[in-house]
């Protein structure tokens, strides 16, 4: 039997089990899918598990997306330039860091059929899958980009790798077409992202990364104001199809069957 693991911190929220475990089910492979809250002392660890042919493959999650790379043999053109990693397999005997996480994101914007081209975005959160998310929009030819983070520093980090984004002091508000929360404030239903969205039309998506709870108090304000609004639902499910298809040269199916298993 394979096994697969995703690994994270915190790791109790994944639904990353439950999905590949089904797909699993249905495709009748032969796996198993867990998922492990490690430390950061804890990688170099969980990674030779690959090596020694204890594990087939990982998922990374929050917060250690970019603290794999330096045990990793080589990383795919997405994961090189975005500097962040999701999927862990091994290759012609290397172990190869990718990212699925800017397909993920794409296919899911595509669901919620809003029209990107030369909009504005503003961005909550400089971590975990926002190099990927500013990949993705980039590419889909959107005409500004704004990030805002509680630690000003990480948000410099980012504007390295993407020196056209634009930086925006925590609390303050960049103007936009889309917003897209980020951070992990959303977990917990006590959580707000403290900004003031009053006076403002209702042509915007907001777009929350979370995903469990199916609605959030981001999103919940958004649908006050009338706007669209979208969880990250779709965008983990996608994400864990491109590597699912990586891992097992199979594609899974999507359909409502699947979204109902999952209560999303």
């Amino acid at each position: 039997m394979k096994k697969y693991l995703v690994i994270g911190n915190p790791i109790e929220h994944s639904l990353s089990p439950k999905l590949h475990n089904y797909w699993f089910e249905k495709n009748n492979i032969d796996a198993n899918y867990d998922r492990r809250k490690i430390d950061k002392n804890e990688i170099q660890e969980i990674i030779n598990e690959i090596k020694d042919n204890k594990l087939d493959g990982i998922n990374v999650t929050v917060p250690f997306k970019t603290d794999v790379i330096p045990f990793l043999d080589t990383l795919s053109e997405e994961a090189q330039i975005t500097q962040s990693v999701n999927t862990i397999y091994m290759h012609d005997k290397k172990l190869v860091g990718h990212n699925t996480d800017i397909k993920g994101f794409e296919l899911s914007l595509k669901d919620t059929q809003f029209d990107l081209n030369n909009k504005s975005i503003f961005i909550l959160g400089a971590g975990g899958v926002v190099p990927s998310i500013i990949y993705a929009l980039e590419k889909l030819g959107v005409s500004k980009i704004s990030v805002s983070n509680r630690t000003k520093e990480k948000a410099k980090d980012l504007k390295k790798n993407f020196p056209n984004i634009g930086l925006v002091d925590w609390g303050d508000q960049a103007e936009f077409d889309m917003i897209i929360n980020a951070t992990s404030l959303g977990l917990s239903k006590e959580d707000e992202i403290g900004l003031n969205f009053k006076n403002m039309n209702k042509e915007k998506l907001f777009y929350d990364v979370i995903y469990n709870p199916k609605e959030t108090n981001f999103l919940k304000t958004g649908k006050s104001l009338g706007c669209q609004v979208s969880n990250g639902k779709m965008m983990f499910i996608y994400q864990a199809f491109e590597a699912f298809k990586l891992w097992h040269k199979v594609k899974p199916k999507i359909d409502d069957e699947l979204k109902n298993f999952l209560d999303l």
